[in-house]
C-alpha cells in the first residue's frame, strides 16, 4: 500500500488515518483495542486523537481517547508500528485551553502520561489562539522537540492568513514549522479549504489530513431523507446536507458506485485521496468489519471521469 509523506517531515502515513474521536464515545475500550490491533495488522499506521476527546460525552472530562490508546500501547507493545497524532488547545474545562507556552508544556505531559509513551509523532495546534503571538506556540514546540517529547508539529482549524504567518515566522526565526494542516474537508464541505488553504498547503509543502472526511456519515449514502436521521446518534448533524446539492452528490456517488462496484463511502474517501493537496483523510470505524469496508478506499483508484463526475456534482 502506498505511503505518503506528511509535509517535509520524516513521517510517512498510509492513505487513511484512523480517527480516535470514537474511543471512549461510540467504541468502548475493548472494542477500541480490537480496532487498533486490526488497523495495524491490515497495514495502516497513523492514529489521530486529541486531549479533548471525548469530553462531549456525559460523564467524560477529556483525555478518554488518549487513555484508551495508551492502555493499548502498554498492553500490546506496538508503539513502534504506529504514528501517534494528538492535539492541544481546545477547551478542557477549568480555563484550560489555548496555545500559551506554559499551557502547551503542561498539556503535552498530560498527553504523554495518558498515551503511555515518551513522545508524540505529530503534535497539533487544535485551533488558532489569537490571544498569543504567532511565535509563542512555536517556541514552546521548539523546546518540546529538543527534549524529544515531540517529533513534528501540525495545525488544525487555522485560516490561510494565520497559517501563512506562522510558516513565515518559522522560516524567519528558525523555529519549528507546521508540517501539516488538519482541515474540515470532504465532498460536501469544499469551499473553505479550497478557497485559499489548499493552494497554500501545496505551495508551502504541508501535509493535509482531513477531518469529517465522510461528512458525519452523510457520504456513506445511508441518509437519504429526514426519515433516515434516526439511524445513528450522529444523524442530527446530517440534516443540513439533505439539500439539492447534497442529493446531487449522492446521485454522483451512486453513479460511480454502479461503474466501479465500490461503496459510496469508499468512493468519497478515494476522491479525497485523489486531491493533489490531500495526504490522507481521517476516518473512524466502530467495528473491524466496518473498518475493512472503509479501508478499501486506500487502494481504490478513480479514473478521471469518476473524479470529474464527483467534482462537478459537489461544486460549491
Amino acid at each position: 500500500m502506498e505511503e505518503r509523506q506528511i509535509g517535509r517531515s520524516d513521517l510517512w502515513t498510509a492513505p487513511l488515518v484512523f480517527g480516535g474521536n470514537v474511543f471512549g464515545w461510540t467504541a468502548d475500550e475493548p472494542t477500541s483495542h480490537r480496532l487498533l490491533d486490526h488497523f495495524v495488522d491490515t497495514g495502516f499506521n497513523a492514529v489521530d486523537t486529541a486531549d479533548v476527546y471525548s469530553k462531549w460525552v456525559d460523564g467524560n472530562h477529556g483525555g478518554e481517547s488518549e487513555t484508551i490508546i495508551g492502555n493499548w500501547v502498554a498492553k500490546g507493545g506496538k508503539r513502534d508500528r504506529i504514528l501517534l497524532l494528538t492535539k492541544v488547545g481546545m477547551e478542557m474545562g477549568d480555563g484550560g485551553k489555548g496555545l500559551a507556552r506554559d499551557y502547551i508544556v503542561r498539556s503535552v505531559e498530560n498527553s504523554l502520561r495518558r498515551l503511555q509513551t515518551d513522545y508524540v509523532d505529530l503534535y497539533q495546534s487544535h485551533a488558532d489562539d489569537p490571544d498569543v503571538s504567532i511565535d509563542e506556540p512555536l517556541e514552546a514546540y521548539e523546546r518540546l522537540i529538543k527534549e524529544g517529547k515531540v517529533r513534528f508539529i501540525g495545525a488544525s482549524n487555522f485560516t490561510a492568513e494565520r497559517l501563512g504567518s506562522a510558516l513565515d515566522a518559522s522560516e524567519a526565526k528558525g523555529l519549528p514549522r507546521y508540517e501539516s494542516l488538519q482541515p474540515h474537508y470532504n465532498l460536501y464541505e469544499r469551499a473553505d479549504f479550497e478557497a485559499a488553504l489548499a493552494g497554500l498547503c501545496r505551495e508551502r509543502q504541508l501535509g493535509v489530513i482531513t477531518y469529517f472526511s465522510l461528512a458525519s456519515g452523510f457520504l456513506t449514502g445511508k441518509y437519504r431523507s429526514e426519515a433516515d436521521l434516526g439511524k445513528s446518534r450522529r444523524g442530527d448533524r446530517v440534516k443540513g446536507f439533505l439539500d439539492d446539492r447534497g442529493k446531487r452528490i449522492l446521485a454522483a456517488l451512486d453513479s460511480v458506485a454502479a461503474d466501479t462496484g465500490a461503496k459510496p463511502a469508499q468512493i468519497a474517501l478515494a476522491w479525497l485521496i485523489a486531491q493533489p493537496s490531500v495526504t490522507a483523510p481521517i476516518v473512524s470505524a466502530t467495528s473491524t468489519a466496518q473498518w475493512d469496508e472503509i479501508a478499501k478506499a486506500a487502494t481504490l483508484t478513480l479514473d478521471d471521469r469518476a473524479v470529474k463526475t464527483l467534482t462537478d456534482a459537489s461544486a460549491p
